[in-house]
Formats: structure tokens, C-alpha cells, sequence
């Protein structure tokens, strides 16, 4: 363990910090609304191709 702690590096390491990219309230929000926006209409399509089903389930007459 002690020879590890006796090498040096050759080249000393830079670090460039970059500051984030600040999101305003605009950007939040029309990311809410767009997840939001498309959560909603998966599941008007669902429920759409849910009554359909069902309701050509029930218009086939019984054959029993």
C-alpha cells in the first residue's frame, strides 16, 4: 500500500467547470404539460380502442 502512495503524477490533471444550463419557470412548465399532455392522450386512445373492442364484442350475436 505505502508504494502506491509514493507514485506521482507526471502531468498535472485541469478540470473545466462549465455551468449548467439554467431553465426558467417556462421550461419547466411546458415540460410538465408536454409529459402531462401526452400521459393523457395514451390513455384517451386506450380507451377509445377499450370501448370499441367491447363494443363489437357486444353487437355479435350469440350463437349458442
Amino acid at each position: 500500500m505505502t508504494a502506491l502512495l509514493g507514485i506521482q503524477q507526471s502531468s498535472p490533471i485541469i478540470v473545466k467547470i462549465v455551468e449548467p444550463k439554467s431553465e426558467s419557470l417556462y421550461d419547466v412548465l411546458f415540460g410538465a404539460l408536454g409529459l402531462t399532455g401526452a400521459l393523457t392522450l395514451a390513455s384517451v386512445v386506450a380507451a377509445i380502442v377499450l370501448g370499441a373492442v367491447l363494443f363489437w364484442i357486444r353487437s355479435r350475436p350469440n350463437n349458442q
